[in-house]
């Protein structure tokens, strides 16, 4: 991506090169490909530079739009400083500061980052014993079936686990914390852990 610069004033955005005019003259679009970098900014025409410093995962964090400058010589797209997402659910509540209802009257709530990854924890644990829960419905349906020890051992792994997940979430003070508990990390045995722990391989 490219800027024009014209008495040191951004003018125009460039995404893919194309025909332009500056000044009192048109250029072709080949010259983005032909002109050297020095033979480009000697008419205006600087590739941007994206400078991600304050950047972060927008999946924790909320980015401000980003922001073009022109300084030294050089035009910098940058972002300001990101704001951590809310890890706490709290009542969500109008301009006024008043409670907002649903239709039944109940409080509605704004949920936080810890709901939505437990949640997603909770998902993954239903997902891992729904094959296994016909042993368990046979169990109760037929008087002389008992649930394989090996079956009814991974399934209480699998929700121990998933408990596990939920209080190392729930301990997190920050957004920081809470994003590098799901980052894999190479250990001197050559094992790619992250400190989340793991559901039990499914059987």
């Amino acid at each position: 991506m490219y800027a024009i610069v014209e008495d040191n004033n951004i003018t125009q955005y460039i995404n893919y090169p194309k025909s332009v005019v500056i000044g009192d003259v048109r250029y072709p679009a080949k010259i983005f490909q032909l002109w050297t970098q020095s033979e480009k900014e000697a008419i205006g025409i600087y590739e941007i530079i994206v400078d991600k410093t304050n950047y972060k995962d927008p999946a924790y964090y909320i980015n401000t739009d980003s922001s073009y400058t022109f300084a030294d010589g050089q035009v910098t797209e940058s972002w300001g400083t990101a704001t951590p997402k809310r890890l706490e659910d709290e009542d969500a509540v109008d301009e006024d500061g008043n409670p907002l209802l649903d239709k039944d009257g109940n409080q509605i709530i704004n949920y936080g980052l810890k709901t939505g990854k437990k949640r997603i924890v909770k998902q993954q644990a239903s997902g891992l014993l729904a094959p296994t829960d016909w042993y368990v419905v046979k169990a109760t349906e037929v008087a002389d079936y008992s649930v394989p020890s090996n079956i009814t051992t991974y399934r209480a792994d699998v929700r121990a686990k998933s408990n596990e997940m939920e209080t190392q979430i729930d301990a997190c003070t920050n957004v920081d914390e809470l994003k590098a508990l799901y980052e894999y990390t190479e250990q001197d045995d050559g094992t790619i852990t992250r400190p989340l722990a793991e559901f039990p391989k499914e059987i």
